[in-house]
């Protein structure tokens, strides 16, 4: 058999193992949203850090829980699990993305007053080490300037080693809510 023949794995599912499955649960994030509109974004951020507030539905498909909450500074952190395995066998991207967006993005919440949103308008990411199951990974994120309009902050991910795993800059677009 060439590289260039069809291969036809039809059929062969008992030979890949029993099916996994990964079960997810979380709150109405409409309420908690609300709830969040008479509070600082240090409030919010710190209420649901401490329970009070139910996380967001990102926080628990992603899996990450909150280390440490300080005024323009946060640190995550996040076990890595094969259901976020790419088709190569290493964790993909999307999850470190995700953790560099929900640090930077928290660090500029806890800066900002009652009722003003935010949304990331860009982020650049720096891909630097392979990620795998197993591995649990620190997220943390600070704001570099506070605008009125628009924040900019940093963030970097570093596995269990401390070895940099990937790093980013963003944009965040500040609004009324």
């Amino acid at each position: 058999m060439t590289s260039s023949e069809p291969v036809d794995l039809r059929g062969q599912t008992h030979a890949w193992g029993e099916e996994r499955h990964r079960t997810l649960s979380w709150r109405d994030p409409h309420k908690t949203a609300a709830a969040g509109l008479q509070l600082s974004g240090m409030q919010y951020v710190k209420a649901m850090a401490d329970g009070s507030l139910p996380r967001s539905p990102i926080s628990q498909l992603v899996g990450i829980e909150p280390v440490s909450v300080g005024q323009g500074d946060v640190v995550f952190s996040c076990i890595a699990d094969e259901s976020f395995y790419n088709p190569v066998g290493i964790v993909h991207g999307s999850l470190v993305c995700a953790l560099l967006d929900s640090a930077t993005a928290t660090a500029v919440h806890t800066t900002l007053p009652p009722a003003v949103g935010f949304s990331t308008i860009q982020i650049s990411i720096s891909y630097l080490g392979t990620v795998r199951a197993g591995d649990v990974l620190r997220a943390h994120g600070w704001v570099t300037k506070a605008g009125g309009r628009v924040c900019f902050a940093e963030a970097d991910v570093r596995n269990d080693s401390g070895k940099l795993v990937a790093q980013a800059t963003s944009s965040l677009l500040l609004t009324k809510i």
